[in-house]
């Protein structure tokens, strides 16, 4: 990421600005004494036609002299000129040259300027923190009375990594049951439904040896894993525990 531009380096940059300008206002008067000078030292010069500053700085060419300027060629009786670049474009381009230097040393080696990939990436940044803590806010107000089953496949997909990293141990890697009961028949001992299902999670059973998972997860997680639990249900896998508790999935939480 880019550094910021200090108050030094700024003052710095500031006094580098204003001595390329003061040397530059010296050097326009030092010129213009000079003409001035050989006007005083050579006044037969002064019989000689002169241009204004502005026909200098645009170098237009009197029309008397476009004879003088005509290329061979013409197309259409369409005669061209070959006027030289005017002194006002030359000027613009060689101050496009020396921004383009100034602009590449300041951004580009010094790292004090803002190009678009550091504040893409700046930006990028503070929005992803803005989303982690939307999401760690979001997950943490999920609780058993306003939790709902997610049937997206992404959701799907990491609460089946949370099954088989945590719960497979007990309910087998396809919900088959092993020393935990089989979730995949309509039998449930302690109710079915998403609620009943998070709250089990959550707090566990300890009479029956299952631990409390709401200190390991958070409870985005546990209702990932909640919703993935009910999607196993009637997949009838092979070498399935018989089933256990009650038929009705409705009970209510305890």
């Amino acid at each position: 990421m880019t550094k910021p531009i200090e108050s030094q380096e700024l003052m710095l940059l500031l006094l580098l600005i204003t001595v390329i300008l003061g040397s530059l206002t010296l050097l326009f008067i030092t010129l213009q004494l000079y003409g001035t000078l050989q006007k005083l030292i050579n006044p037969a010069q002064e019989s000689k036609p002169t241009r204004s500053r502005w026909e200098r700085f645009t170098d237009l060419k009197p029309l008397a002299l476009e004879k003088d300027l005509q290329m061979a060629h013409a197309y259409d009786n369409i005669i061209e000129l070959n006027n030289a670049t005017p002194p006002w474009f030359m000027f613009l381009f060689y101050g496009t040259i020396g921004f383009g230097i100034i602009y590449g040393v300041v951004y580009h080696v010094a790292g004090n300027g803002q190009i678009m990939l550091n504040e893409y990436t700046q930006e990028a940044a503070v929005a992803d923190k803005v989303r982690e803590e939307y999401l760690t806010k979001a997950a943490n107000a999920i609780n058993e009375n306003n939790v709902l089953a997610l049937n997206d496949v992404a959701a799907l997909t990491e609460g089946q990594k949370v099954f088989t990293q945590n719960c497979a141990a007990c309910h087998g890697q396809k919900g088959e049951g092993g020393v935990g009961p089989n979730l995949t028949d309509n039998y449930w001992l302690h109710g079915g439904g998403i609620k009943n299902v998070f709250h089990i999670v959550s707090e566990g059973v300890a009479e029956k040896g299952m631990i409390s998972w709401k200190k390991s997860l958070n409870p985005m997680q546990i209702q990932k894993v909640s919703s993935f639990i009910l999607t196993l249900k009637g997949t009838n896998p092979p070498n399935a525990k018989a089933p256990q508790g009650t038929l009705e999935n409705t009970l209510a939480v305890k």
